[in-house]
């Protein structure tokens, strides 16, 4: 069963890729971007769509560029993510037939995203606004619009985000920090699992 949750492994090393990628979608994580300030990151990223690219969504975070999409998919990737709304991202990202998931915080950006052809919204970040920020952009998104909330949505509050409309979530450094060991990470990621499936009850 696929969850709506997306793993952020800011930081992840190439020569772990493949290691955390199966301890986190053997959890039930099966949307995985290594933001492009990691080391490396087009390694890792074109390890794991090699190895998991057939039943994961693999792809890039603190995508701030065309050049920089192109790049994510030519070594396989098909998930872009940004921390902020940019046609011009996020037309390449249609383009080239992968996911567009632009960071927006206001109304303004979430509408321009979606007519750009963002696949669905990042709302970042998610500390700030707090699911009653949420609750109050929902009413004038269209019909269907996803919403995933980053940066302050995680085990702890999940019920209250999706009460809020939050559709999914990202999830960085309560799932994955550099230098954790892979067994922490795969319990991490079975408890947010866990988590999410009794929130969405």
């Amino acid at each position: 069963m696929s969850r709506p949750i997306i793993a952020i492994l800011r930081g992840l090393q190439p020569s772990e890729a493949e290691a955390v990628g199966r301890a986190v979608i053997d959890a039930g994580i099966d949307r995985i971007e290594v933001p492009l300030n990691s080391p490396d990151p087009l390694t890792s990223i074109g390890l794991l769509a090699e190895a998991f690219g057939d039943r994961s969504l693999i792809g890039a975070g603190t995508v701030l560029t065309p050049e920089q999409v192109e790049a994510v998919s030519s070594v396989g990737g098909k998930l872009i993510v940004s921390p902020n709304y940019d046609a011009d991202v996020i037309g390449r990202t249609v383009a080239l037939n992968m996911q567009s998931w632009p960071g927006i915080y206001t109304p303004t950006e979430a509408l321009a995203a979606l007519k750009a052809g963002a696949t669905g919204l990042k709302l970042f970040p998610g500390v700030m606004a707090g699911p009653s920020g949420l609750a109050a952009l929902r009413p004038v998104l269209p019909t269907g619009a996803l919403v995933f909330a980053v940066g302050g949505a995680g085990p702890e509050n999940f019920g209250q985000w999706i009460k809020a409309g939050a559709d999914g979530f990202g999830i960085g450094s309560a799932l994955y920090k550099l230098g954790m060991q892979v067994a922490e990470i795969a319990d991490r990621a079975a408890k947010i699992v866990a988590a999410y499936d009794e929130a969405a009850k």
